[in-house]
């Protein structure tokens, strides 16, 4: 360690060009950790705050897109209802329109329609104001587009009209748009586009999206059975995320590209320490005439992988969270969490020292005869 620790010091310009490659690297890995989380709390965020386990939807339904494709009716719900260790069945609307307000505001709102009070029901989760028919609750990102408590929200085209009651305090998107949460009545008219005074059809009021559940455990419903039974798809609600649009292209790409990340920081890493155990040969040489073990060399390169790694990365870290922070302040979907950045972070630092490792294996095929002259 001493050895290592000497040549960080007398080659430190060396050192610091590799140093700032990793925390350029690491920059970006936080950059794309906040941009995935961003992305996702933008996509699922209604639906990542609802209290349910699972969304039973139209049998055979395509699972990409099954809040817009999927309509079930009363039948469904009551046979879920029935289902041992189901504690809750009630349906759920989703449909997205474009809207305007009485004050000019244009807006595209995620309408999530609810029976007032279930446990869907946003009073009484968040303590908001009771949803009456005609009115709805919106999220607190809709309210940043310029809507307030007691606007009117024009649906387009039928110019039904929706009073805003309430504002969510935390995010509520779903889609990349704004949620806004209404009576199922009044949802079911919205869906099929019922302008007033209009006469509304009786079946108009028979069709939902999905069946929301609460279960007691999940284990103990039989799910295959209750979908047979009920003529429904069900999904989880992690898995009904995937329905939500542009989701899962998003999602995989940023991972995508993060593992990309990993992988040039391990054969960036693994390229540096392989030059310079090419450059030391003869120094090496010299250490194991001297009697110097190769384990001991190992351990000696090893330890400077891992204060580079930890060094850069780190400095590399605080930077993008100081970027992230400036870029959460803007109308981007970027979110900073904890756990993805840790998860990150181990892993740039583990593929690294890993290319490393690989890299100053090269130490094992030194001969000390190199430092005598006995390979000439």
């Amino acid at each position: 360690m001493f050895l290592a620790l000497r040549e960080l010091r007398f080659a430190r310009g060396r050192f610091a060009l590799m140093g700032a490659v990793v925390a350029l690297i690491a920059i970006l890995v936080v950059i794309l950790s906040g941009l995935s989380v961003g992305l996702a709390n933008d996509g699922v965020s209604g639906l990542q705050r609802m209290p349910v386990a699972s969304f039973a939807f139209q049998e055979n339904v395509s699972k990409d897109a099954a809040f817009s494709r999927s309509v079930v009716g009363q039948d469904a719900l009551d046979t879920w209802a029935e289902q041992d260790g189901v504690i809750g069945a009630v349906p759920f609307g989703n449909t997205l329109v474009n809207a305007r307000t009485d004050q000019g505001v244009e807006i595209d709102l995620a309408l999530f329609g609810i029976e007032t009070g279930s446990f869907l029901d946003p009073a009484i989760r968040y303590g908001s104001a009771e949803v009456q028919e005609g009115e709805v609750v919106i999220s607190r990102t809709a309210a940043e587009e310029g809507i307030e408590v007691g606007d009117t929200i024009i649906l387009q085209p039928s110019e039904a009209e929706l009073t805003v009651v309430d504002i969510l305090d935390d995010q509520h998107t779903f889609g990349h748009v704004d949620v806004g949460y209404l009576p199922l009545k009044t949802w079911q008219e919205a869906r099929a586009g019922v302008r007033p005074g209009d006469v509304v059809p009786d079946r108009v009021y028979e069709e939902f999206t999905a069946v929301a559940l609460q279960v007691d455990d999940e284990s103990a419903v039989d799910w295959a059975a209750a979908d047979e039974a009920a003529g429904t798809t069900s999904l989880t609600r992690e898995e009904s995320y995937g329905a939500s649009p542009g989701y899962t292209a998003e999602i995989a790409t940023l991972q995508l590209i993060q593992w990309f990340l990993y992988a040039i920081s391990a054969l960036v890493i693994g390229a540096f320490f392989t030059v310079l155990t090419i450059q030391r040969r003869q120094e090496i040489a010299v250490l194991r005439a001297m009697g110097a073990s190769t384990r001991y060399l190992l351990r000696d390169s090893l330890v400077q992988s891992i204060v580079l790694l930890v060094v850069s990365a780190g400095i590399g870290i605080g930077i993008g969270l100081a970027l992230g922070a400036a870029v959460s302040a803007t109308a981007m979907p970027f979110a900073l969490e904890a756990a993805p950045i840790a998860v990150a972070t181990v892993l740039l630092l583990v593929l690294g020292l890993l290319g490393a490792a690989l890299a100053v294996l090269r130490i094992t095929r030194v001969d000390p005869l190199a430092a005598l002259g006995g390979s000439r």
